[in-house]
C-alpha cells in the first residue's frame, strides 16, 4: 500500500522562499501521516506562469537555491517522496530550460521528468521559454509500486493516434501501477468537467489509476481552482480536492483502488460542478483576493453609477476584500437621475461599504468652456458624453493615488467586445471583474447573490433598471446596441465559436442562424462583427479582466490592431 498526499497549494509566481515554506508545511503534515509521497502541482517552487522572468539569470539562481532548500528539507524526512514542479536547466551556460518534476528522497533526486508537450495555444506560450523532454516514459519505484509521472499537457493528448506525440500511451507501455499528473491547470466554465472525462478515458483506455494533483489561486487574469482528482479506470474519478480552497490530504492507494487515509470512505465526487453563477462568484472573489494581495493592496475604491455593472463590482469586491475594504464612489453629472444617486446610497447601505459623493458638473462645464473657448466650436455629442466619463475616471485614479485603493474597472463582456466604453474614463483601473461576463450574465449573477444572501444586497430597484450610460438626456444602451438578450448571443458565436465546450455554444450558432434568417439579420451580425474589429485597440489600452470563461480578451483572444477586417 501507498499513503499519497495530494498538497493542492496557492502559489506566488516568484516568491520561492514562500512557497518553499508552503511545501515544508505540507511535507511536515505528510510525515505526520506517516506518508510515503507527497505531490506538488506543476512549476510549484516557481509558480505558474513565470513568463519572461525565466529569462533573468537571477530569477533562475533564486529558483536553484530553493532546489538546494528542498534537497535539504527532504533529508528531515528520509523515508517520504517529495514529486515537485520546478523549472530547470540543462547543465552549462545558454543550456534549455525545461518544465520538470523532480522526485526528491532524503536528500537526493531520485528521479527528473521533462514536459514534453509544451502549449502554446489559448493563454499558454510555454514553448517560448521551455524546450520539450526527451521522449521518454519515467517510473519510479516507491515501497512495493511502480509509479509514473506526467505533467499536465502530456496527460490530455491521449486520443491522438500519433505515438510519439502521445507521452500518455508511452506510460501506459511501461505499465505502472499508478501514474501521477502535476497540474497548473487554469479554470474556466466547464473546465472541471472537461478534465474529468479526458483523465477517466485515458485511465479506462490504459486500465491505469491515476492521481491529478492541480493548484489554486489567481495569478495575473487567471485563475486556478483546484480540484485536485484520483481515477480508477473502472469507476472513473472516485475523490475530488475542494475548490477553490488549499487542501492537504493524504490518501491511501492498494490494489489499484484509493481510500482515504483513515480508512473511512471516499465522499460523493457529484458528477456536476457548481451551478454557472455560483462558480462565476467563487472564480471572480478568488481572483480579486488574490490579485490584490499579491500587487500589494488591501483595499479596493468603484465608481458607483447607480447601474448593474458597478453594482455587481461592489458586491464582488465587499465578498472578497471585506466590506471595510471598499469605498464606493458616486458621481452625479446634470444627466444623472435622482434615482441613481439614491440607488448607490441604498446599494453601499446594504453592503456595508463607505460611499463617497463628487458631483462632476461644475467640472464638466469648465472643461466644455475651455474647449470653446480654444477652439472655436462647443463641446457637444459624443465628446460630451466622453468628457463625462473621462472626468470621472481622473477621480478615482485621485482617489486610488492619494488613499492606496485598487481602482476595480466595471465593464462587462458585452460592452468591452463592442466598444461600449470610453477609454481613459470607464476603462480606467487596475483590474476588471465584469470583463469575460457577458451582460444578461452580470444580471443573473447579480439575482443569484441576493438569492445567496436571503436579501437585497443589490436592490432590486437596480436589477430593473434599463442599462443607461447616463450621459446624455434620456440614454438608454439599447440606442446603441441591440438589446443585449440578442448581442450577448451574437457575441458568443463570434468571440467564442462552437468548438469549445458546452451547450451554450451549440446555441448560440442555433441562435444566430435563426437571426439571419430574418431580413434585418444578417445586417445586424455583420453591423456587430465590425464593432467588435473596431473595438480592438481599446481592449488592447484595458487592465487585465480575471478570466471566466474558454476564450478571454487579452491572452485568450489575440488580434492585431492594424488590420483590415472585412
Amino acid at each position: 500500500m501507498l499513503r499519497i498526499t495530494l498538497a493542492q497549494l496557492n502559489y506566488t509566481v516568484g516568491d520561492i522562499d514562500g512557497n518553499v515554506q508552503r511545501m515544508r508545511a505540507a511535507a511536515r503534515q505528510a510525515h505526520a501521516e506517516q506518508a510515503d509521497m507527497v505531490v506538488f502541482s506543476e512549476l510549484s517552487l516557481s509558480g505558474y506562469y513565470p513568463s519572461d522572468l525565466l529569462d533573468e539569470p537571477s530569477f533562475m539562481q533564486r529558483v536553484q537555491a530553493g532546489l538546494e532548500a528542498l534537497r535539504s528539507a527532504s533529508a528531515e524526512y528520509p523515508d517520504l517522496h517529495w514529486v515537485v514542479g520546478a523549472p530547470t536547466r540543462a547543465e552549462g551556460p545558454g543550456k534549455p530550460l525545461y518544465n520538470s518534476l523532480l522526485v526528491l528522497q532524503g536528500g537526493k533526486l531520485r528521479l527528473q521528468y521533462d514536459k514534453q508537450l509544451l502549449p502554446t495555444y489559448n493563454i499558454f506560450d510555454e514553448r517560448r521559454h521551455f524546450e520539450p523532454g526527451p521522449d521518454v516514459a519515467k517510473v519510479l519505484r516507491i515501497g512495493q509500486m511502480q509509479v509514473g509521472f506526467l505533467i499536465c499537457e502530456d496527460g490530455w493528448n491521449d486520443s491522438g493516434a500519433d505515438y510519439a506525440t502521445n507521452p500518455f500511451r508511452r506510460m501506459a507501455d511501461a505499465a505502472p501501477d499508478l501514474v501521477v499528473s502535476i497540474n497548473a491547470s487554469p479554470s474556466h466554465l466547464g473546465k472541471r468537467e472537461q478534465r474529468h472525462q479526458v483523465f477517466s478515458a485515458a485511465a479506462s483506455r490504459h486500465a491505469l489509476p491515476l492521481l491529478y494533483v492541480n493548484q489554486i489561486g489567481g495569478q495575473d487574469q487567471i485563475v486556478f481552482d483546484g480540484a485536485s482528482f484520483a481515477v480508477e479506470p473502472d469507476r472513473g474519478v472516485v475523490l475530488e480536492a475542494p475548490r477553490f480552497q488549499e487542501s492537504v490530504t493524504t490518501l491511501a492507494f492498494d490494489m489499484g483502488r484509493f481510500g482515504s487515509g483513515s480508512g473511512s470512505a471516499l465522499p460523493a465526487v457529484p458528477a456536476q460542478g457548481l451551478p454557472t453563477m455560483e462558480f462565476y462568484r467563487q472564480q471572480i472573489v478568488l481572483g480579486l483576493r488574490d490579485y490584490a494581495r499579491r500587487c500589494g493592496f488591501s483595499q479596493a475604491v468603484v465608481g458607483s453609477s447607480g447601474g448593474i455593472d458597478s453594482a455587481l463590482t461592489l458586491a464582488l469586491a465587499a465578498e472578497a476584500l471585506g466590506a471595510d475594504n471598499v469605498v464606493g464612489v458616486t458621481m452625479p453629472s446634470g444627466f444623472s437621475s435622482a434615482g441613481s444617486v439614491d440607488d448607490s446610497v441604498a446599494l453601499c447601505a446594504n453592503l456595508g461599504i463607505t460611499l463617497h459623493q463628487h458631483p462632476i458638473g461644475e467640472l464638466v462645464d469648465g472643461y466644455a468652456a475651455g474647449f470653446a473657448r480654444s477652439f472655436g466650436q462647443p463641446l457637444k455629442g459624443l465628446p460630451l458624453e466622453n468628457l463625462q466619463a473621462r472626468i470621472r475616471g481622473t477621480i478615482l485614479m485621485e482617489y486610488s493615488n492619494a488613499f492606496g485603493h485598487l481602482l476595480l474597472t466595471t465593464g462587462n463582456k458585452s460592452e468591452v467586445s463592442v466598444g461600449y466604453c470610453t477609454l481613459y474614463g470607464d476603462t480606467n483601473g487596475g483590474l476588471g471583474l465584469l470583463g469575460d461576463i457577458y451582460k444578461t450574465e452580470v444580471f443573473a449573477l447579480s439575482r443569484h447573490i441576493n438569492a445567496s444572501a436571503g436579501r437585497e444586497l443589490i436592490p432590486q430597484a437596480i436589477i430593473d433598471k434599463p442599462p443607461s450610460a447616463e450621459l446624455a438626456p434620456d440614454q438608454k444602451d439599447e440606442d446603441s446596441l441591440p438589446p443585449y438578450a440578442v448581442l450577448d448571443e451574437i457575441l458568443k458565436l463570434l468571440i467564442e465559436g462552437t468548438h469549445l465546450p458546452g451547450l451554450e455554444y451549440a446555441s448560440a450558432r442555433q441562435f444566430v442562424d435563426a437571426l439571419v434568417l430574418q431580413p434585418e439579420g444578417p445586417a445586424l451580425v455583420d453591423k456587430v462583427q465590425r464593432m467588435i474589429y473596431r473595438s480592438e485597440y481599446k481592449r488592447r489600452q484595458a487592465p487585465p479582466i480575471l478570466r471566466v470563461r474558454p476564450r478571454a480578451f487579452g491572452t485568450g483572444r489575440q488580434m492585431p490592431i492594424a488590420a483590415y477586417y472585412h
